[in-house]
């Protein structure tokens, strides 16, 4: 599996097709072989994959790191390397600890930013409420004319003179 074929199928009339070898070997230049453990995770098509991981890593550390793996989770392993060395070379100090960093400040930021809105909502809620209710009241008023209090004190006082009969 060390050489990819640059064509998918050929007639049995055609040349063979043309092996290059993957993009680790053709970047250190070697001969890459049948069994070459990184030609699966670097193809000839992504140089930069494996130019960005071996500059952080080294090659023979990241030989070792998948050997030293079970077949199935070396993909992942790939990956998370060429993550971490794209962060090395963007932040040498922090790396992938300096981006988690920054997006957790970036989610407290936006966690506070929800726990305002929400309380607008909840501020907006009430000031609607408040305010259906006083519409309620002053339709039901209007409906139904109900006295005052003063109308009320007025009337009894009123009502008090004219049965008075020491007037």
């Amino acid at each position: 599996m060390g050489y990819s074929t640059s064509s998918s199928s050929s007639p049995p009339s055609s040349p063979p097709p043309i092996l290059t070898p993957c993009a680790a070997c053709k970047i250190l230049r070697r001969r890459c072989v049948d069994k070459c453990v990184l030609a699966p995770y670097f193809p000839p098509t992504h140089p930069l994959k494996f130019t960005i991981a071996h500059r952080v890593f080294g090659a023979s550390n990241i030989i070792k790191l998948l050997q030293e793996l079970p077949e199935d989770q070396r993909a992942d392993a790939v990956s998370s390397m060429v993550y971490e060395a794209n962060a090395r070379l963007r932040d040498p100090v922090y790396g992938c600890a300096g981006a988690i960093c920054q997006l957790q400040k970036q989610i407290s930021e936006l966690q506070a930013e929800v726990a305002k809105a929400q309380a607008e909502i909840i501020n907006m809620q009430c000031q609607n409420s408040n305010l259906f209710d006083l519409i309620c009241k002053q339709i039901s008023s209007e409906e139904n004319p109900m006295p005052s209090f003063h109308d009320i004190l007025n009337y009894s006082v009123f009502e008090d003179f004219l049965f008075d009969d020491s007037v």
